[in-house]
């Protein structure tokens, strides 16, 4: 039994990935505010979260989490997807309240949520895995959605710090740039004027480029490399060199 608990399947990368993941056979518990329409069976189950408030992750998700692990699977993995574009603007003309929002669900969410995963398959045999989606954005800075580039940069040193806690026998820990993904966010930052995103002519020329990759086409190739493959500890794969030779 291989069961996958993905964040954010309401839409976009999270819900293709979880149907990916059910058309091969594994079992998927899907969170988030709300579920994708094309996410059903007997093998899915839902569970409705925030990720705004990861102060109550524990309590909420350690049902859910404790009954996969009741379940023993051979193999199971979290992929934390769930994330959010706005507030977009240039630091200084943001809201306080706005940018914790934003931090809440892009970091604080996802490591709270990664925690509470290490703890409840601290002893769980079979192959453990966490796959933290990051973006190109935590390397190099995205003028007008700081915050995005703050909280995903965040997001890959978790990966590197859970993945020297769990060493080479332990849960593995990955980061996944996904790439340019045909996306509601990309139709939002795109859809922008230049004052307020700076980037804003950069998501345009993805665009007009022809540079989208479509959500189930991404899942898929995901599924095959980074959940279902064999993945080095500590890891940050970007979605081009999926199924290339590893760096030496």
């Amino acid at each position: 039994m291989r069961e996958a608990i993905v964040t954010g399947v309401s839409r976009g990368l999270g819900e293709a990935l979880a149907r990916v993941l059910l058309d091969r056979g594994w079992s998927v518990t899907g969170i988030g505010r709300a579920s994708g329409a094309q996410l059903a069976g007997e093998r899915y189950r839902f569970v409705a979260y925030d990720f705004a408030d990861p102060a109550g992750i524990d309590a909420a998700l350690v049902a859910p989490l404790t009954a996969v692990a009741a379940r023993k699977p051979a193999v199971v993995c979290l992929v934390n997807n769930a994330a959010v574009a706005e507030p977009i603007g240039v630091v200084g003309t943001l809201g306080a309240a706005d940018l914790v929002h934003a931090l809440a669900v892009n970091l604080a969410g996802p490591a709270a949520l990664a925690n509470l995963f290490c703890r409840v398959f601290a002893s769980a045999g079979g192959e453990r895995r966490i796959v933290n989606v990051s973006s190109g954005a935590a390397a190099r800075p995205l003028a007008g959605s700081a915050h995005y580039s703050v909280a995903k940069a965040g997001l890959e040193m978790l990966t590197a710090a859970i993945a020297a806690e769990q060493g080479a026998t332990g849960i593995r820990a990955v980061s996944l740039r996904p790439g340019i993904i045909a996306t509601d966010m990309q139709v939002l930052m795109r859809s922008q004027p230049d004052e307020r995103l700076p980037t804003a002519a950069m998501f345009r020329d993805f665009h007009a480029q022809g540079q989208l990759v479509a959500p189930d086409t991404a899942a898929a190739r995901i599924a095959t490399y980074v959940v279902e493959g064999s993945v080095d500890q500590g890891r940050m794969y970007a979605y081009a060199e999926l199924g290339s030779p590893p760096p030496k």
